[in-house]
């Protein structure tokens, strides 16, 4: 994932790597800013500088980081806009600890409210192959300027009025969990319902969610056949970002997830036309014909 730029060089800075970046930024925190880069091929250290520190809690490896963001390649040829999530009004997320190394180093440590600035040379970016998919050679160094909107814990968990338990036996029972970790989940020996089953378990105290938002979240899947767990944001050690209500998840999550309140857990019960269909998904042993249970903890909405 490519990201990006920007900021005021007059605000506070703190630089690490042991160069400057090199670029020069200008522009408010939230807009569009204006990168300016020097003459000739760029230096071949990492190098990171915090514009504005920003508040609150600072990111840490496997932690989320919901930001807007430009990038950049830089080669002796000059330089090329790669993405820019400004223009189209969506930040982006970025699960630290699985983005390029040098983009991990950028955030780590970030602050909800800061502008980052990041000239990452290939070795602790694409490597020696590059990424195509993303328009970037062997030889190409990225620059991101990314202005962090929040930053979403590895062990962050709902937060509002728990609601009455669940009693009807035809469906799954959710078990309480500590921070950082699923919830336990029980499903009936029964026949799975036939509609998309949608309950509330944590009702949040949050904005309701809208479609076309970036949601970050935590969430565990299940078969209801045999109630083993299939994939899971906490076993893999850090929150999710995505876009809902746009038809880039199941429909089931569509339909289930827009308009709960943030800081919702929600439980789905999701059957095979609204979820991965006739063909199933094989790369997490999916059958066509597999109801899905899964657990959301629904952390932010942007």
């Amino acid at each position: 994932m490519v990201v990006v730029l920007a900021v005021p060089l007059a605000l506070s800075a703190s630089c690490s790597g042991g160069d400057d970046v090199d670029v020069s930024v200008r522009g408010d925190f939230g807009k569009l800013p204006e990168v300016e880069f020097p003459k000739g091929a760029p230096a071949d250290s990492l190098a990171v500088k915090t514009l504005t520190k920003g508040k609150g809690s600072a990111a840490r490896k496997g932690d989320l980081v919901v930001a807007d963001y430009v990038g950049y390649r830089w080669n002796d040829g000059g330089r090329k806009l790669l993405a820019d999530s400004y223009a189209k009004g969506q930040p982006g997320a970025f699960p630290t600890g699985q983005l390029v190394p040098g983009l991990t180093k950028a955030l780590v440590g970030a602050r909800p409210g800061a502008r980052v600035v990041a000239r990452i040379p290939p070795g602790d970016g694409f490597g020696a192959k590059g990424d195509p998919k993303h328009r970037v050679g062997a030889d190409d160094t990225l620059v991101y300027v990314l202005d962090v909107r929040a930053v979403y814990s590895r062990t962050a968990g709902p937060h509002g009025a728990k609601q009455a338990p669940l009693t009807d036996p035809g469906l799954p029972r959710v078990g309480e969990a500590a921070p950082g970790r699923a919830p336990a989940v029980a499903v009936p020996r029964a026949a799975p319902p036939k509609r998309l089953q949608v309950r509330t378990l944590v009702r949040g105290d949050g904005p309701a969610v809208r479609a076309g938002q970036l949601l970050a979240l935590q969430y565990a899947g299940f078969f209801w056949r045999d109630g083993k767990e299939f994939n899971s944001s906490w076993s893999a050690g850090h929150p999710y970002g995505l876009l809902i209500g746009t038809g880039q998840v199941v429909k089931g999550w569509d339909q289930g997830l827009v308009g709960q309140r943030v800081g919702s857990r929600v439980l789905l019960v999701v059957p095979p036309s609204l979820g991965y269909g006739s063909k199933g998904l094989a790369q997490f042993g999916i059958r066509g014909s597999d109801t899905l249970v899964f657990v959301v903890d629904l952390l932010g909405a942007h």
